[in-house]
């Protein structure tokens, strides 16, 4: 939990400094952004492969190179002189957090049991939540007081947290034999291509770049689907329950993030309001996360994971539609509401989401599924950044705010939606290792 803070506190720290640090580092705010994209291709490219290699050289192993890797690039975050530097930090940043991420969850099921993983994701969830909300402000403080440097140096004693805890970590055997070195340079080369692409949306060779990306995308399932353990996870895709939950978890992380961006630029573009204003009505949306994640999983117990997903779908897109259409005069109450009844909604489908997740892969492949769980968050909150960016460009600034929470609240109804596709299924039942 101590590791998954570090990486959750990172973003948000960082995202409220990018003015400050440019200035500091004599850069326009475009380029201070580098560090931002640094942070989350490293991840993107990092979640799949960290799994693989996991599952070699055993998850606790992984991870605590993870928690190392992670500390260590953050001192040198800290230490960086140039934007250079600094970006090639970040990067070693997001390598490490791939492997929090992959394997925190993963690790969570060996130690706790099938039995107890529900509640250990609630805690996840709201410990992340809690982060989020807590990141901004913390920045802010810190900003107030002090350098962006001390940005990265003020987690030192979460950092000595999470190197002392993790050796207390259960040990998991070895399941694979040996490591897929051209699968992983596969994989690098297709999210490195689909980001770059996503990153030069509106040029011409955008096409290109995605050509390219679904080329070799086609060539590693080919090479992958014979594998009893491929690093994309093949195998669980092919079982309905699992399936059914990455796609529901793309759309959802869509429309939170098309939301996340919205709301604030909304706010501040089109309203008129400040960043203190537009900070009272975003911190709602953590706050309620937070209090409903702690209880997402006994009411999944009792409802179904299903029903709970499509219900918090359904009021993730409510909270956003109920936004964008309101009339808003002076009062923000109206949005806080929203971006509230926003948050309730995705506390109660994450949780119960990532349940089915995690319970539809056997034990051995646990890793593989915390992987693919945080590559689905990936691309939907890249695939909803993009979407924002797109309506700026082609809207005014008053009315593409609106349409990214109405393109958001669009993408909430579809993942609850697809979470419906899975009530016929038992997806609750654990599944058993394989042989």
């Amino acid at each position: 939990m101590a590791a998954m803070a570090l990486v959750v506190l990172d973003a948000g720290l960082v995202n409220v400094a990018l003015p400050v640090m440019a200035a500091s580092l004599r850069v326009t705010p475009a380029q201070a952004i580098l560090t931002v994209s640094a942070y989350q291709t490293a991840l993107v490219i990092g979640l799949l492969p960290s799994a693989h290699v996991a599952e070699k050289f055993g998850y606790k192993r992984m991870f605590l190179a993870g928690v190392n890797l992670f500390s260590a690039a953050s001192i040198l975050c800290g230490f960086a002189p140039t934007l250079g530097v600094l970006v090639a930090a970040r990067m070693l940043q997001g390598l490490g957090g791939a492997a929090i991420m992959a394997l925190g969850i993963a690790l969570l099921r060996v130690a706790l049991g099938n039995e107890q993983i529900g509640r250990a994701i609630g805690w996840n969830a709201l410990n992340v939540a809690m982060c989020s909300a807590a990141g901004p402000i913390v920045g802010a403080l810190i900003l107030s007081i002090a350098p962006w440097p001390w940005l990265f140096f003020t987690k030192l004693p979460l950092i000595v947290v999470a190197l002392t805890t993790s050796v207390a970590l259960p040990e998991v055997a070895s399941s694979r034999s040996r490591i897929d070195h051209a699968g992983i340079t596969l994989h690098a080369s297709i999210a490195g291509l689909f980001l770059a692409a996503a990153g030069i949306a509106q040029s011409g060779w955008a096409a290109l770049a995605a050509s390219l990306a679904v080329g070799l995308a086609v060539l590693l399932i080919r090479r992958e689907r014979a594998r009893e353990a491929p690093i994309w996870p093949i195998d669980l895709l092919g079982q309905r329950a699992f399936r059914v939950s990455v796609m529901a978890s793309v759309c959802c992380f869509i429309a939170q993030s098309a939301g996340m961006l919205a709301f604030p630029l909304y706010l501040q573009l089109a309203l008129g309001y400040g960043p203190f204003g537009a900070s009272i009505v975003m911190i709602c949306w953590p706050l309620t996360v937070a209090t409903t994640s702690s209880v997402a999983n006994c009411l999944a117990e009792q409802l179904g994971s299903a029903r709970l997903c499509i219900a918090g779908g359904s009021l993730l897109g409510l909270g956003l539609l109920f936004s964008a259409l309101w009339p808003v005069g002076q009062s923000i109450i109206p949005l806080a509401i929203g971006a509230a009844l926003s948050g309730l909604g995705f506390g109660l489908f994450q949780v119960p989401n990532n349940r089915t997740m995690f319970l539809s892969a056997p034990p051995d492949r646990s890793a593989a599924a915390g992987g693919m769980q945080g590559t689905a968050r990936l691309i939907g909150q890249t695939t909803g950044a993009l979407a924002i960016g797109l309506l700026l460009t082609g809207a005014s600034a008053a009315a593409a705010p609106r349409l990214g929470l109405a393109l958001g609240a669009i993408f909430g109804v579809i993942a609850a939606l697809v979470s419906a596709m899975g009530i016929a299924e038992h997806h609750e039942r654990p599944a058993q290792p394989r042989g």
